[in-house]
Protein backbone atom coordinates (compact mmCIF):
# COMPACT_ATOMS: atom_id res chain seq x y z
CA UNK A 1 0.00 0.00 0.00
CA UNK A 2 2.52 2.30 0.91
CA UNK A 3 4.57 1.80 -2.31
CA UNK A 4 1.27 2.13 -4.26
CA UNK A 5 0.52 5.41 -2.54
CA UNK A 6 3.85 7.16 -2.95
CA UNK A 7 3.51 6.37 -6.73
CA UNK A 8 -0.23 8.37 -6.32
CA UNK A 9 1.24 11.06 -4.70
CA UNK A 10 3.95 11.64 -7.18
CA UNK A 11 1.54 11.63 -9.66
CA UNK A 12 -0.59 14.35 -8.11
CA UNK A 13 2.47 16.75 -7.40
CA UNK A 14 2.60 16.82 -10.76
CA UNK A 15 -0.51 18.16 -11.64
CA UNK A 16 -1.67 20.92 -9.23
CA UNK A 17 -4.61 21.93 -11.18
CA UNK A 18 -6.51 18.37 -10.92
CA UNK A 19 -5.36 18.11 -7.18
CA UNK A 20 -6.98 21.98 -6.73
CA UNK A 21 -9.80 21.06 -8.83
CA UNK A 22 -10.46 18.01 -6.77
CA UNK A 23 -10.59 19.71 -3.59
CA UNK A 24 -12.14 22.42 -4.80
CA UNK A 25 -15.09 20.07 -5.57
CA UNK A 26 -14.86 19.06 -2.03
CA UNK A 27 -15.21 22.27 -0.37
CA UNK A 28 -18.33 22.93 -2.87
CA UNK A 29 -19.83 19.43 -1.11
CA UNK A 30 -19.07 20.78 2.38
CA UNK A 31 -21.07 24.01 1.72
CA UNK A 32 -24.14 21.73 0.05
CA UNK A 33 -23.92 19.35 3.10
CA UNK A 34 -24.11 22.30 6.27
CA UNK A 35 -26.87 23.59 3.60
CA UNK A 36 -29.03 20.58 3.45
CA UNK A 37 -28.13 20.14 7.58
CA UNK A 38 -29.15 23.61 8.83
CA UNK A 39 -32.44 23.30 6.75
CA UNK A 40 -33.39 19.91 7.63
CA UNK A 41 -33.53 18.37 4.70
CA UNK A 42 -33.56 14.86 4.96
CA UNK A 43 -32.47 12.09 2.15
CA UNK A 44 -32.88 8.38 2.42
CA UNK A 45 -30.28 5.84 2.30
CA UNK A 46 -29.46 3.94 -0.57
CA UNK A 47 -26.57 2.00 1.31
CA UNK A 48 -27.92 -1.09 2.84
CA UNK A 49 -24.96 -0.44 5.28
CA UNK A 50 -27.55 2.69 6.66
CA UNK A 51 -30.37 1.01 6.57
CA UNK A 52 -31.27 1.46 10.14
CA UNK A 53 -33.88 4.37 10.17
CA UNK A 54 -31.76 6.26 12.26
CA UNK A 55 -29.42 6.74 9.14
CA UNK A 56 -32.23 9.08 7.74
CA UNK A 57 -34.04 10.48 10.79
CA UNK A 58 -31.77 11.51 12.96
CA UNK A 59 -29.66 14.72 11.88
CA UNK A 60 -26.32 13.74 13.89
CA UNK A 61 -26.45 10.08 12.21
CA UNK A 62 -27.23 11.56 8.74
CA UNK A 63 -24.94 14.17 9.02
CA UNK A 64 -22.15 11.28 9.71
CA UNK A 65 -23.89 9.33 6.65
CA UNK A 66 -23.71 12.32 3.89
CA UNK A 67 -20.42 13.37 5.12
CA UNK A 68 -18.73 9.47 5.20
CA UNK A 69 -20.05 9.59 1.26
CA UNK A 70 -18.86 13.34 0.43
CA UNK A 71 -15.26 12.26 1.82
CA UNK A 72 -16.02 8.79 0.15
CA UNK A 73 -16.22 10.22 -3.43
CA UNK A 74 -13.46 12.71 -2.88
CA UNK A 75 -11.01 10.39 -2.39
CA UNK A 76 -11.88 8.01 -5.75
CA UNK A 77 -12.17 11.19 -7.36
CA UNK A 78 -8.00 11.83 -6.75
CA UNK A 79 -7.54 8.52 -8.63
CA UNK A 80 -8.91 10.24 -11.68
CA UNK A 81 -6.33 12.77 -11.55
CA UNK A 82 -3.58 10.98 -11.07
CA UNK A 83 -3.13 10.61 -14.98
CA UNK A 84 0.23 8.96 -15.63
CA UNK A 85 -0.16 6.04 -13.29
CA UNK A 86 0.40 3.10 -15.35
CA UNK A 87 -2.58 0.45 -15.48
CA UNK A 88 -1.20 -1.68 -12.82
CA UNK A 89 -0.24 0.99 -10.42
CA UNK A 90 -4.20 2.53 -10.72
CA UNK A 91 -5.78 -0.87 -10.25
CA UNK A 92 -3.69 -1.41 -7.19
CA UNK A 93 -4.54 2.14 -6.30
CA UNK A 94 -8.48 2.14 -6.71
CA UNK A 95 -8.63 -1.37 -4.85
CA UNK A 96 -6.65 0.29 -1.55
CA UNK A 97 -8.68 3.24 -1.96
CA UNK A 98 -11.95 1.14 -1.58
CA UNK A 99 -10.53 -1.01 1.34
CA UNK A 100 -9.86 2.08 2.75
CA UNK A 101 -13.11 3.92 2.45
CA UNK A 102 -15.00 0.76 2.93
CA UNK A 103 -13.22 0.17 6.07
CA UNK A 104 -13.40 3.91 7.41
CA UNK A 105 -17.60 3.59 7.54
CA UNK A 106 -19.23 4.96 10.56
CA UNK A 107 -21.37 1.99 10.50
CA UNK A 108 -18.32 0.20 11.37
CA UNK A 109 -17.35 1.92 14.67
CA UNK A 110 -19.58 1.09 18.16
CA UNK A 111 -20.01 4.71 18.76
CA UNK A 112 -21.15 5.70 14.91
CA UNK A 113 -23.32 2.80 14.78
CA UNK A 114 -26.84 3.18 15.99
CA UNK A 115 -28.01 -0.68 15.55
CA UNK A 116 -25.14 -1.22 18.27
CA UNK A 117 -26.16 1.65 20.67
CA UNK A 118 -29.37 0.45 20.62
CA UNK A 119 -28.68 -3.12 21.37
CA UNK A 120 -26.34 -2.32 24.34
CA UNK A 121 -29.33 -0.42 25.66
CA UNK A 122 -32.05 -2.61 25.05
CA UNK A 123 -29.93 -5.43 25.97
CA UNK A 124 -28.50 -3.88 29.28
CA UNK A 125 -24.53 -4.32 28.02
CA UNK A 126 -25.33 -8.63 26.96
CA UNK A 127 -24.83 -7.61 23.35
CA UNK A 128 -21.26 -6.41 24.44
CA UNK A 129 -20.32 -8.69 26.58
CA UNK A 130 -21.36 -11.64 24.01
CA UNK A 131 -19.43 -10.16 21.45
CA UNK A 132 -16.36 -9.81 22.71
CA UNK A 133 -16.39 -13.66 23.61
CA UNK A 134 -17.62 -14.37 19.98
CA UNK A 135 -14.04 -12.12 19.07
CA UNK A 136 -12.36 -14.53 21.92
CA UNK A 137 -13.28 -17.43 19.74
CA UNK A 138 -12.92 -16.01 16.64
CA UNK A 139 -9.30 -15.08 17.66
CA UNK A 140 -8.79 -18.79 19.19
CA UNK A 141 -10.16 -20.40 16.40
CA UNK A 142 -7.01 -18.29 14.30
CA UNK A 143 -4.87 -19.29 16.63
CA UNK A 144 -4.21 -15.60 17.47
CA UNK A 145 -5.49 -13.78 14.04
CA UNK A 146 -8.84 -12.89 14.05
CA UNK A 147 -10.44 -15.67 11.93
CA UNK A 148 -14.16 -14.04 11.47
CA UNK A 149 -16.64 -16.75 11.76
CA UNK A 150 -19.54 -16.31 8.47
CA UNK A 151 -21.58 -19.50 9.26
CA UNK A 152 -22.20 -21.82 12.57
CA UNK A 153 -20.56 -24.77 10.97
CA UNK A 154 -21.54 -27.39 14.41
CA UNK A 155 -24.71 -28.53 12.41
CA UNK A 156 -22.62 -29.81 9.46
CA UNK A 157 -21.09 -32.66 8.56
CA UNK A 158 -19.23 -34.12 5.38
CA UNK A 159 -20.45 -36.48 4.29
CA UNK A 160 -23.71 -36.52 6.82
CA UNK A 161 -25.70 -33.75 5.42
CA UNK A 162 -23.40 -31.90 3.04
CA UNK A 163 -21.76 -34.06 -0.09
CA UNK A 164 -24.29 -36.68 0.43
CA UNK A 165 -24.47 -37.83 -3.24
CA UNK A 166 -24.19 -41.78 -3.34
CA UNK A 167 -21.35 -43.12 -4.57
CA UNK A 168 -18.07 -44.56 -3.79
CA UNK A 169 -14.23 -43.74 -4.30
CA UNK A 170 -12.91 -45.27 -7.39
CA UNK A 171 -9.56 -44.74 -7.22
CA UNK A 172 -6.65 -43.28 -5.29
CA UNK A 173 -3.49 -41.75 -5.63
CA UNK A 174 -1.38 -39.43 -3.59
CA UNK A 175 -3.15 -35.98 -4.97
CA UNK A 176 -6.50 -37.40 -6.30
CA UNK A 177 -9.64 -39.51 -5.02
CA UNK A 178 -11.78 -40.34 -7.95
CA UNK A 179 -15.90 -40.60 -7.27
CA UNK A 180 -17.95 -42.66 -8.98
CA UNK A 181 -21.65 -41.64 -8.41
CA UNK A 182 -24.41 -44.36 -8.15
CA UNK A 183 -27.37 -44.13 -11.06
CA UNK A 184 -30.83 -43.06 -10.52
CA UNK A 185 -31.89 -43.52 -14.05
CA UNK A 186 -32.73 -47.29 -15.75
CA UNK A 187 -30.63 -46.01 -18.38
CA UNK A 188 -27.38 -44.19 -18.87
CA UNK A 189 -25.44 -42.68 -21.65
CA UNK A 190 -22.26 -44.94 -22.90
CA UNK A 191 -20.08 -41.60 -22.32
CA UNK A 192 -19.15 -40.42 -18.80
CA UNK A 193 -18.78 -37.15 -17.94
CA UNK A 194 -15.86 -36.00 -15.74
CA UNK A 195 -15.44 -32.98 -13.31
CA UNK A 196 -12.50 -30.81 -12.24
CA UNK A 197 -13.20 -28.96 -9.60
CA UNK A 198 -10.62 -25.90 -8.20
CA UNK A 199 -8.27 -27.14 -5.73
CA UNK A 200 -8.80 -24.10 -3.89
CA UNK A 201 -11.88 -25.42 -2.54
CA UNK A 202 -13.26 -28.67 -2.19
CA UNK A 203 -15.25 -30.35 -4.54
CA UNK A 204 -19.02 -30.25 -2.48
CA UNK A 205 -19.76 -26.99 -3.85
CA UNK A 206 -21.56 -29.24 -5.99
CA UNK A 207 -23.30 -31.14 -3.94
CA UNK A 208 -24.24 -28.87 -0.93
CA UNK A 209 -28.04 -30.39 -0.48
CA UNK A 210 -30.19 -32.66 -2.38
CA UNK A 211 -31.91 -29.69 -3.49
CA UNK A 212 -29.34 -27.68 -5.33
CA UNK A 213 -26.59 -30.45 -6.19
CA UNK A 214 -25.34 -30.11 -9.38
CA UNK A 215 -24.02 -33.81 -9.48
CA UNK A 216 -27.37 -35.35 -8.15
CA UNK A 217 -28.83 -33.50 -10.96
CA UNK A 218 -26.88 -34.74 -13.86
CA UNK A 219 -26.80 -38.19 -12.33
CA UNK A 220 -31.03 -37.52 -13.39
CA UNK A 221 -29.99 -37.01 -16.56
CA UNK A 222 -28.82 -40.27 -17.14
CA UNK A 223 -25.11 -39.18 -16.94
CA UNK A 224 -22.51 -41.16 -15.30
CA UNK A 225 -20.57 -38.76 -13.22
CA UNK A 226 -17.04 -38.78 -11.91
CA UNK A 227 -15.76 -35.82 -9.65
CA UNK A 228 -11.80 -35.48 -8.79
CA UNK A 229 -11.99 -34.37 -5.15
CA UNK A 230 -7.99 -33.21 -4.51
CA UNK A 231 -6.16 -33.61 -1.32
CA UNK A 232 -5.27 -30.48 0.48
CA UNK A 233 -1.67 -30.01 0.85
CA UNK A 234 0.44 -31.06 3.53
CA UNK A 235 4.56 -32.07 4.06
CA UNK A 236 3.57 -35.13 1.39
CA UNK A 237 2.39 -32.91 -1.51
CA UNK A 238 4.30 -29.71 -0.55
CA UNK A 239 6.75 -30.25 -3.81
CA UNK A 240 3.65 -30.95 -6.13
CA UNK A 241 3.64 -28.90 -9.57
CA UNK A 242 1.32 -27.79 -11.61
CA UNK A 243 2.53 -30.91 -13.66
CA UNK A 244 2.33 -33.08 -11.28
CA UNK A 245 -1.65 -31.98 -11.41
CA UNK A 246 -2.03 -32.44 -15.11
CA UNK A 247 -0.05 -36.04 -14.55
CA UNK A 248 -1.44 -37.14 -11.35
CA UNK A 249 -4.73 -35.93 -11.22
CA UNK A 250 -5.72 -35.38 -14.91
CA UNK A 251 -4.40 -38.21 -16.83
CA UNK A 252 -4.94 -41.10 -14.29
CA UNK A 253 -8.56 -39.65 -13.74
CA UNK A 254 -9.41 -39.91 -17.18
CA UNK A 255 -7.98 -43.35 -18.10
CA UNK A 256 -10.00 -44.28 -15.09
CA UNK A 257 -13.15 -43.39 -16.27
CA UNK A 258 -12.84 -45.02 -19.59
CA UNK A 259 -11.63 -48.44 -18.18
CA UNK A 260 -14.71 -48.42 -15.66
CA UNK A 261 -17.31 -47.04 -18.45
CA UNK A 262 -16.16 -49.39 -21.12
CA UNK A 263 -16.23 -45.91 -23.46
CA UNK A 264 -13.29 -44.88 -25.84
CA UNK A 265 -13.49 -40.95 -24.93
CA UNK A 266 -15.43 -38.90 -22.41
CA UNK A 267 -17.02 -35.82 -21.72
CA UNK A 268 -15.14 -33.80 -19.27
CA UNK A 269 -15.69 -30.50 -16.88
CA UNK A 270 -13.19 -28.20 -14.83
CA UNK A 271 -14.05 -25.26 -12.73
CA UNK A 272 -12.35 -21.92 -11.96
CA UNK A 273 -8.42 -22.93 -11.69
CA UNK A 274 -9.70 -27.04 -12.10
CA UNK A 275 -10.60 -25.71 -15.74
CA UNK A 276 -7.46 -23.98 -16.18
CA UNK A 277 -5.71 -27.11 -15.51
CA UNK A 278 -7.78 -28.81 -17.71
CA UNK A 279 -7.29 -26.45 -20.28
CA UNK A 280 -3.36 -26.38 -20.66
CA UNK A 281 -3.89 -30.47 -20.25
CA UNK A 282 -6.01 -30.73 -23.51
CA UNK A 283 -3.57 -28.55 -24.97
CA UNK A 284 -1.13 -31.03 -24.16
CA UNK A 285 -2.93 -33.79 -25.30
CA UNK A 286 -4.08 -32.34 -28.23
CA UNK A 287 -0.33 -31.37 -29.46
CA UNK A 288 0.62 -35.30 -28.45
CA UNK A 289 -2.29 -36.80 -30.35
CA UNK A 290 -4.50 -37.66 -27.36
CA UNK A 291 -8.01 -38.01 -28.01
CA UNK A 292 -9.60 -39.51 -24.96
CA UNK A 293 -11.19 -36.82 -24.39
CA UNK A 294 -14.12 -35.51 -26.73
CA UNK A 295 -15.56 -32.39 -25.18
CA UNK A 296 -14.57 -29.82 -22.15
CA UNK A 297 -17.24 -27.65 -20.70
CA UNK A 298 -15.59 -24.84 -18.31
CA UNK A 299 -17.69 -23.23 -15.14
CA UNK A 300 -15.98 -19.84 -14.19
CA UNK A 301 -12.57 -21.04 -15.55
CA UNK A 302 -10.18 -18.18 -16.69
CA UNK A 303 -7.22 -19.10 -19.49
CA UNK A 304 -6.73 -15.21 -20.77
CA UNK A 305 -5.10 -13.31 -17.98
CA UNK A 306 -4.86 -9.95 -19.61
CA UNK A 307 -7.68 -8.03 -17.91
CA UNK A 308 -8.61 -10.77 -15.16
CA UNK A 309 -9.85 -8.14 -12.40
CA UNK A 310 -9.06 -7.33 -8.88
CA UNK A 311 -7.05 -10.25 -8.25
CA UNK A 312 -4.16 -8.89 -10.23
CA UNK A 313 -3.31 -6.56 -7.73
CA UNK A 314 -1.77 -9.88 -5.80
CA UNK A 315 -0.15 -10.64 -9.00
CA UNK A 316 1.87 -7.49 -10.16
CA UNK A 317 6.10 -8.40 -9.23
CA UNK A 318 6.05 -7.02 -5.90
CA UNK A 319 2.98 -8.93 -4.82
CA UNK A 320 4.17 -11.78 -6.48
CA UNK A 321 7.36 -11.98 -4.31
CA UNK A 322 5.09 -11.46 -1.34
CA UNK A 323 3.33 -14.17 -1.55
CA UNK A 324 6.46 -16.21 -2.33
CA UNK A 325 7.80 -15.10 1.39
CA UNK A 326 4.26 -16.10 2.70
CA UNK A 327 4.90 -19.78 1.01
CA UNK A 328 8.42 -20.03 1.75
CA UNK A 329 7.54 -19.20 5.28
CA UNK A 330 5.17 -21.27 5.59
CA UNK A 331 7.33 -24.66 4.00
CA UNK A 332 6.24 -24.15 0.61
CA UNK A 333 2.57 -24.39 1.46
CA UNK A 334 0.57 -21.53 0.46
CA UNK A 335 -1.61 -21.68 3.73
CA UNK A 336 -5.41 -22.08 3.19
CA UNK A 337 -6.20 -19.25 5.54
CA UNK A 338 -4.46 -16.52 3.33
CA UNK A 339 -6.40 -17.84 0.34
CA UNK A 340 -9.77 -17.43 2.15
CA UNK A 341 -9.12 -13.89 3.60
CA UNK A 342 -7.88 -12.65 -0.01
CA UNK A 343 -11.32 -13.68 -1.57
CA UNK A 344 -13.44 -12.48 1.14
CA UNK A 345 -11.41 -9.07 0.80
CA UNK A 346 -12.26 -8.84 -2.15
CA UNK A 347 -15.74 -7.90 -1.42
CA UNK A 348 -15.44 -7.07 2.55
CA UNK A 349 -18.75 -5.07 2.86
CA UNK A 350 -20.19 -8.63 2.08
CA UNK A 351 -17.94 -10.66 3.21
CA UNK A 352 -16.09 -8.71 6.05
CA UNK A 353 -17.69 -6.23 7.79
CA UNK A 354 -20.55 -7.29 7.85
CA UNK A 355 -19.75 -10.15 10.18
CA UNK A 356 -17.76 -7.33 12.24
CA UNK A 357 -20.48 -5.49 12.98
CA UNK A 358 -23.20 -8.90 13.67
CA UNK A 359 -20.90 -10.92 15.31
CA UNK A 360 -18.97 -8.78 17.11
CA UNK A 361 -21.01 -5.30 17.87
CA UNK A 362 -24.50 -6.73 18.11
CA UNK A 363 -23.16 -9.99 19.80
CA UNK A 364 -25.03 -12.35 17.25
CA UNK A 365 -24.06 -15.83 17.31
CA UNK A 366 -23.48 -16.62 12.92
CA UNK A 367 -26.37 -18.40 11.72
CA UNK A 368 -25.83 -21.98 9.76
CA UNK A 369 -25.61 -21.65 5.76
CA UNK A 370 -24.08 -24.88 3.78
CA UNK A 371 -22.34 -22.64 1.24
CA UNK A 372 -20.52 -20.31 3.97
CA UNK A 373 -19.66 -23.42 5.83
CA UNK A 374 -18.03 -25.05 2.43
CA UNK A 375 -16.17 -21.54 2.22
CA UNK A 376 -14.56 -21.69 5.26
CA UNK A 377 -13.60 -25.55 4.67
CA UNK A 378 -10.11 -24.34 2.62
CA UNK A 379 -7.48 -25.94 1.32
CA UNK A 380 -3.83 -25.97 1.27
CA UNK A 381 -1.95 -25.31 -2.20
CA UNK A 382 1.38 -26.75 -3.18
CA UNK A 383 3.96 -23.25 -3.38
CA UNK A 384 5.43 -24.52 -7.00
CA UNK A 385 2.39 -25.27 -8.25
CA UNK A 386 0.53 -21.65 -6.62
CA UNK A 387 3.48 -19.93 -8.07
CA UNK A 388 2.96 -21.18 -11.28
CA UNK A 389 -0.39 -19.84 -11.51
CA UNK A 390 0.68 -16.29 -10.48
CA UNK A 391 3.72 -16.19 -12.45
CA UNK A 392 2.92 -17.66 -15.49
CA UNK A 393 -0.34 -17.40 -16.17
CA UNK A 394 -1.60 -14.26 -14.13
CA UNK A 395 1.91 -12.15 -14.25
CA UNK A 396 2.60 -13.78 -17.91
CA UNK A 397 -0.18 -14.99 -19.65
CA UNK A 398 1.45 -17.60 -21.37
CA UNK A 399 -1.19 -20.13 -22.01
CA UNK A 400 -3.50 -17.45 -23.89
CA UNK A 401 0.10 -16.52 -25.52
CA UNK A 402 0.68 -20.12 -26.47
CA UNK A 403 4.16 -20.31 -24.80
CA UNK A 404 3.23 -22.09 -21.60
CA UNK A 405 5.33 -25.74 -20.88
CA UNK A 406 3.23 -28.39 -19.73
CA UNK A 407 5.35 -31.90 -19.29
CA UNK A 408 8.09 -30.40 -21.23
CA UNK A 409 6.00 -29.52 -24.14
CA UNK A 410 5.30 -25.64 -25.32
CA UNK A 411 1.29 -25.39 -25.51
CA UNK A 412 -1.06 -23.84 -27.34
CA UNK A 413 -5.04 -23.51 -27.03
CA UNK A 414 -5.46 -23.18 -30.90
CA UNK A 415 -4.60 -26.72 -30.73
CA UNK A 416 -7.61 -27.54 -28.97
CA UNK A 417 -10.31 -28.15 -31.12
CA UNK A 418 -12.77 -30.52 -29.71
CA UNK A 419 -16.32 -28.65 -28.76
CA UNK A 420 -16.43 -26.66 -25.72
CA UNK A 421 -18.81 -24.74 -23.80
CA UNK A 422 -17.81 -21.90 -21.96
CA UNK A 423 -20.17 -20.41 -18.83
CA UNK A 424 -19.00 -16.75 -17.01
CA UNK A 425 -21.15 -15.43 -14.41
CA UNK A 426 -22.02 -11.87 -15.11
CA UNK A 427 -21.58 -10.39 -10.97
CA UNK A 428 -18.00 -13.08 -10.93
CA UNK A 429 -15.58 -10.86 -9.16
CA UNK A 430 -12.85 -13.51 -8.86
CA UNK A 431 -13.17 -14.25 -13.01
CA UNK A 432 -14.71 -11.37 -14.43
CA UNK A 433 -17.16 -12.56 -17.43
CA UNK A 434 -14.72 -10.26 -19.79
CA UNK A 435 -11.96 -11.76 -19.11
CA UNK A 436 -13.46 -15.44 -19.56
CA UNK A 437 -14.80 -13.98 -22.60
CA UNK A 438 -11.61 -13.32 -24.25
CA UNK A 439 -10.23 -16.46 -23.11
CA UNK A 440 -13.34 -18.22 -24.98
CA UNK A 441 -11.66 -16.49 -28.65
CA UNK A 442 -8.48 -18.38 -27.79
CA UNK A 443 -9.79 -22.00 -28.60
CA UNK A 444 -9.41 -23.94 -32.06
CA UNK A 445 -12.66 -25.34 -32.47
CA UNK A 446 -16.38 -24.83 -31.80
CA UNK A 447 -16.82 -22.62 -28.85
CA UNK A 448 -20.50 -22.36 -27.57
CA UNK A 449 -20.33 -19.05 -24.55
CA UNK A 450 -23.13 -18.84 -21.99
CA UNK A 451 -23.68 -15.92 -19.35
CA UNK A 452 -25.39 -16.73 -16.49
CA UNK A 453 -26.65 -14.05 -13.71
CA UNK A 454 -25.10 -13.87 -10.22
CA UNK A 455 -21.60 -14.41 -9.17
CA UNK A 456 -19.12 -17.34 -9.24
CA UNK A 457 -20.57 -19.76 -7.05
CA UNK A 458 -24.36 -19.06 -7.53
CA UNK A 459 -23.85 -18.49 -11.31
CA UNK A 460 -22.59 -21.59 -11.52
CA UNK A 461 -24.52 -23.70 -9.25
CA UNK A 462 -27.90 -22.72 -10.06
CA UNK A 463 -30.53 -25.70 -9.68
CA UNK A 464 -33.57 -25.27 -12.46
CA UNK A 465 -35.90 -26.18 -9.17
CA UNK A 466 -35.13 -22.57 -7.84
CA UNK A 467 -35.96 -20.36 -10.44
CA UNK A 468 -33.49 -17.65 -10.02
CA UNK A 469 -31.51 -15.66 -11.92
CA UNK A 470 -30.65 -15.58 -15.92
CA UNK A 471 -28.53 -16.29 -18.57
CA UNK A 472 -27.92 -15.29 -21.80
CA UNK A 473 -27.24 -17.23 -25.29
CA UNK A 474 -25.70 -15.70 -28.84
CA UNK A 475 -24.01 -17.74 -31.55
CA UNK A 476 -20.15 -16.92 -32.36
CA UNK A 477 -17.46 -15.30 -30.24
CA UNK A 478 -16.82 -11.74 -32.70
CA UNK A 479 -16.35 -8.83 -31.27
CA UNK A 480 -15.74 -7.40 -27.91
CA UNK A 481 -17.47 -9.03 -24.78
CA UNK A 482 -19.81 -6.08 -24.75
CA UNK A 483 -21.34 -6.18 -28.21
CA UNK A 484 -21.69 -9.74 -27.49
CA UNK A 485 -24.30 -9.51 -24.89
CA UNK A 486 -25.85 -6.73 -26.34
CA UNK A 487 -26.78 -8.80 -29.33
CA UNK A 488 -27.74 -11.70 -26.96
CA UNK A 489 -30.63 -13.64 -25.99
CA UNK A 490 -32.11 -14.19 -22.46
CA UNK A 491 -33.54 -16.54 -20.85
CA UNK A 492 -35.13 -16.69 -17.44
CA UNK A 493 -33.78 -19.47 -14.73
CA UNK A 494 -30.97 -21.66 -14.45
CA UNK A 495 -28.69 -21.94 -17.44
CA UNK A 496 -28.37 -26.02 -16.96
CA UNK A 497 -31.11 -27.18 -19.51
CA UNK A 498 -29.49 -24.84 -21.66
CA UNK A 499 -25.98 -26.57 -20.97
CA UNK A 500 -27.49 -30.07 -21.39
CA UNK A 501 -29.51 -29.43 -25.03
CA UNK A 502 -25.37 -28.90 -25.90
CA UNK A 503 -24.53 -31.63 -23.69
CA UNK A 504 -26.78 -34.33 -24.43
CA UNK A 505 -26.04 -35.41 -28.19
CA UNK A 506 -22.27 -35.63 -26.92
CA UNK A 507 -23.15 -38.18 -24.67
CA UNK A 508 -23.62 -40.96 -26.41
CA UNK A 509 -26.06 -44.09 -26.56
CA UNK A 510 -28.07 -45.09 -23.89
CA UNK A 511 -27.28 -48.61 -22.01
CA UNK A 512 -28.40 -50.55 -19.33
CA UNK A 513 -27.31 -48.80 -15.63
CA UNK A 514 -24.81 -50.83 -13.50
CA UNK A 515 -24.35 -50.34 -10.00
CA UNK A 516 -20.68 -48.74 -8.97
CA UNK A 517 -18.09 -51.67 -8.03
CA UNK A 518 -16.53 -51.53 -5.06
CA UNK A 519 -12.86 -50.43 -5.33
CA UNK A 520 -12.12 -51.41 -1.57
CA UNK A 521 -11.58 -47.12 -1.16
CA UNK A 522 -14.56 -46.19 0.58
CA UNK A 523 -17.88 -44.25 -0.01
CA UNK A 524 -18.06 -41.08 -1.04
CA UNK A 525 -17.30 -38.62 -0.50
CA UNK A 526 -13.92 -40.11 0.40
CA UNK A 527 -11.22 -39.37 2.46
CA UNK A 528 -9.81 -36.50 1.27
CA UNK A 529 -12.65 -33.86 1.36
CA UNK A 530 -12.42 -34.44 4.95
CA UNK A 531 -9.27 -33.50 5.79
CA UNK A 532 -9.76 -29.97 7.59
CA UNK A 533 -7.05 -26.98 8.04
CA UNK A 534 -6.64 -27.97 11.91
CA UNK A 535 -6.58 -31.81 11.05
CA UNK A 536 -3.22 -31.33 8.75
CA UNK A 537 -1.74 -28.75 11.66
CA UNK A 538 -1.88 -31.50 13.79
CA UNK A 539 -0.22 -33.67 11.47
CA UNK A 540 -3.37 -35.84 10.77
CA UNK A 541 -3.07 -38.02 8.00
CA UNK A 542 -5.99 -39.17 5.22
CA UNK A 543 -6.32 -42.71 4.30
CA UNK A 544 -2.80 -43.46 2.40
CA UNK A 545 -4.43 -46.93 0.98
CA UNK A 546 -3.81 -46.03 -2.50
CA UNK A 547 -5.36 -47.81 -5.90
CA UNK A 548 -3.74 -50.37 -7.92
CA UNK A 549 -6.18 -49.44 -10.23
CA UNK A 550 -6.17 -50.80 -13.66
CA UNK A 551 -6.71 -47.11 -15.01
CA UNK A 552 -3.21 -46.95 -13.96
CA UNK A 553 -1.54 -50.11 -14.93
CA UNK A 554 -2.95 -49.69 -18.49
CA UNK A 555 -2.28 -46.23 -18.88
CA UNK A 556 1.94 -47.27 -18.41
CA UNK A 557 1.33 -49.52 -21.32
CA UNK A 558 -1.38 -47.23 -23.43
CA UNK A 559 -0.62 -47.90 -27.52
CA UNK A 560 1.28 -45.19 -28.79
CA UNK A 561 -1.45 -43.95 -31.10
CA UNK A 562 -3.42 -43.17 -28.20
CA UNK A 563 -1.13 -40.08 -27.21
CA UNK A 564 1.91 -39.65 -25.44
CA UNK A 565 -0.43 -38.20 -22.89
CA UNK A 566 -1.72 -41.69 -21.71
CA UNK A 567 1.69 -42.76 -21.50
CA UNK A 568 2.53 -40.23 -18.90
CA UNK A 569 -0.69 -40.96 -16.87
CA UNK A 570 1.09 -44.07 -15.76
CA UNK A 571 4.41 -41.80 -13.95
CA UNK A 572 1.62 -40.35 -11.41
CA UNK A 573 3.04 -41.16 -8.24
CA UNK A 574 0.24 -43.61 -7.14
CA UNK A 575 2.28 -46.44 -5.81
CA UNK A 576 4.26 -45.20 -2.90
CA UNK A 577 5.69 -47.82 -0.55
CA UNK A 578 3.56 -47.61 2.21
CA UNK A 579 0.64 -49.05 -0.44
CA UNK A 580 -1.98 -52.09 0.82
CA UNK A 581 -3.60 -54.26 -1.82
CA UNK A 582 -6.61 -53.44 -2.79
CA UNK A 583 -9.60 -54.95 -4.53
CA UNK A 584 -9.43 -54.09 -8.32
CA UNK A 585 -12.04 -52.69 -9.95
CA UNK A 586 -13.22 -53.87 -13.29
CA UNK A 587 -14.32 -52.27 -16.43
CA UNK A 588 -18.68 -51.61 -15.81
CA UNK A 589 -21.16 -50.17 -18.09
CA UNK A 590 -22.53 -46.86 -16.98
CA UNK A 591 -24.44 -45.80 -13.46
CA UNK A 592 -27.59 -44.05 -13.72
CA UNK A 593 -31.36 -44.20 -15.08
CA UNK A 594 -32.94 -42.92 -17.80
CA UNK A 595 -33.34 -39.51 -18.65
CA UNK A 596 -35.42 -37.90 -16.26
CA UNK A 597 -36.18 -35.28 -14.05
CA UNK A 598 -33.60 -35.58 -10.45
CA UNK A 599 -35.59 -36.63 -7.41
CA UNK A 600 -34.68 -33.51 -5.38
Amino acid sequence: MSSTYGKLGQSLATNPQALLSANLDLWTGWVNLWKDFTSGEIEDASDRRFSDPEWSSNPAFEFMRKAYELNSKWMMSLLESATDLSASEKRKAQFYTRQTIDALSPNNFFATNPTALRAMLQSGGQSLVSGLRNARADIAKGQGRLSISQSDETPFEVGKNVATAPGKVVFRNKLIELLQFEPTTEKVYAKPLLIFPPWINKFYILDLREENSMIRWLVGQGLTVFVVSWRSADDELRDLTWNDYVQSGLFPAVQTAIDLTGATDINTVGYCIGGTMLTSGLAYMAKTGDKRISSATFFASQSDFSDAGDLMVFTDPESRASIQGVIDSHDNIMPGEMMGETFNWLRPVDLVWRYVVDNYMLGKKPRPFDLLFWNADQTNIPGHTHMTYLNDLYGENLLARAKFEVLGETVSMRDITIPVTIQASREDHICPWHSIYRGAQCYGGDVNFVLAGSGHIAGVVNHPNSGKYQHWTNDGLKGSPESWVASADEEKGSWWPTWWEWLEPKSGDLVDAKPVKDAGLGAAPGTYVKMRLEDIRAGKKPATEYASAKAAQKSKTKPASNGAAASTAGKAKTSPKTTKKTTKSKPQGKSGKSTSSPKA
